[in-house]
């Protein structure tokens, strides 16, 4: 299986399956003096671990991270950064009976077409628990960014489960690590909390949307066409297990603007440094950081393994049912929250990497 590595000069390779005895990643490209240690990467794998709350898996895994090369004295070396997460509470026997069967919306049919061979313990390396792995890697380049570029700052949260959404009048960032579903809306969190249960009682499933944005961010990051900054925003995100949409800024709703309403208006601002009216673009133009806030949504597609009878066909091309029993979420969505900040921590500290190689520091001054 190839394409497992993301990336450009800072490089992420992950590796493992859902029910192997580890998985991991490994990372190149990451500047060395940075200082990492695995309480510092542990802090972002716990805000990902199944198990927290009642409305993510049961699945009790301690997530706890090793590194086992590219870290001398709590300091990167600029050598190749080893992670590994021991897998320790596999249940395989929750799968024997889907061995011969695809679990509709799931990647096992296209993996068996593909490969002739899938590992249908927890879908193997199509879990969203290889997710684990980027998190880890996320934690570094987050590290390095603190170092190159001080003062930024990644913070994500879920925008809507299922058809109920955010009210943005009620906004509160200190609500986002209040409540299970990394939510800035109190009152909504309150909402989805009795929706959910009910679903998860059910034995259903729900999708969600979840927002990163990047404050601090300078500008001039991203480079022309092929290279453009939100070209690999949406890439990474799309890569995440279960996404099946990503906007950028206004994203779908550009689509209902006019020119003279879309057009974030630009001023100069008292420190000598162009401002905004507005951020429809979501902090990038042309495919270059603006040094606005750099926004960006995705939309995660329902748990596919329920408790609810659907029906399939077997590899022999039978006519089946299936249930699919073992731990599950019944919104992957609020695990994806953790996961689309270090997706977004990778991409960029791989542009900041690129701009300092070719261009240095900024070139066009304004004033």
């Amino acid at each position: 299986m190839s394409m497992n590595s993301f990336g450009h000069l800072f490089r992420v390779t992950t590796w493992g399956e859902s029910h192997g005895p580890a998985l991991g990643a490994t990372v190149d490209g990451c500047p060395p003096g940075v200082a990492v240690d695995e309480a510092m990467l542990q802090h972002w794998l716990d805000k990902r671990k199944p198990g927290q709350n009642k409305f993510t898996t049961q699945r009790r895994e301690p997530d706890a991270v090793r590194i086992l090369s590219g870290v001398f004295e709590g300091q990167t070396t600029g050598t190749p950064i080893q992670l590994m997460i021991e897998n320790t509470d596999q249940r395989s026997k929750d799968y024997s009976e889907i061995a011969e069967k695809f679990r509709p919306g799931h990647a096992d049919i296209t993996y068996w077409q593909k490969y002739g061979i899938r590992d249908y313990r927890g879908g193997g390396r199509s879990s969203a628990r290889e997710t684990a792995a980027r998190v880890a890697a996320g934690g570094v380049a987050r590290a390095a960014l603190d170092a190159l570029v001080p003062g930024i700052a990644i913070t994500g949260y879920m925008v809507q489960i299922g058809p109920h959404k955010v009210d943005r009048d009620r906004f509160d960032a200190a609500q986002i690590e209040q409540n299970p579903f990394w939510t800035p809306d109190a009152v909504a969190a309150t909402e989805w909390a009795e929706y959910l249960d009910g679903l998860r009682k059910s034995g259903n499933s729900v999708g969600a949307v979840v927002e990163v944005v990047a404050k601090g961010l300078p500008a001039g990051l991203g480079a022309p066409i092929y290279g453009k900054l939100d070209t690999d925003l949406a890439a990474a995100m799309m890569s995440i297990n279960a996404v099946k949409g990503v906007e950028i800024g206004e994203g779908m709703a550009a689509a209902e603007l006019t020119g003279e309403e879309n057009a974030d208006e630009i001023f100069m601002g008292n420190d000598g440094q162009p401002v905004y009216s507005s951020n429809h673009a979501g902090g990038i133009l042309g495919g270059i950081s603006t040094g606005q806030d750099v926004v960006v949504r995705f939309a995660v597609k329902p748990t596919s393994s329920i408790l609810k009878t659907r029906q399939t066909i077997t590899k022999s091309g039978d006519a089946s049912e299936i249930i699919t029993k073992g731990r599950h979420d019944p919104c992957v969505g609020i695990r994806a929250v953790p996961v689309g900040e270090a997706m977004m921590a990778c991409v960029l500290l791989d542009h900041v990497l690129l701009h300092r190689g070719q261009i240095g520091g900024n070139r066009g001054a304004i004033g």
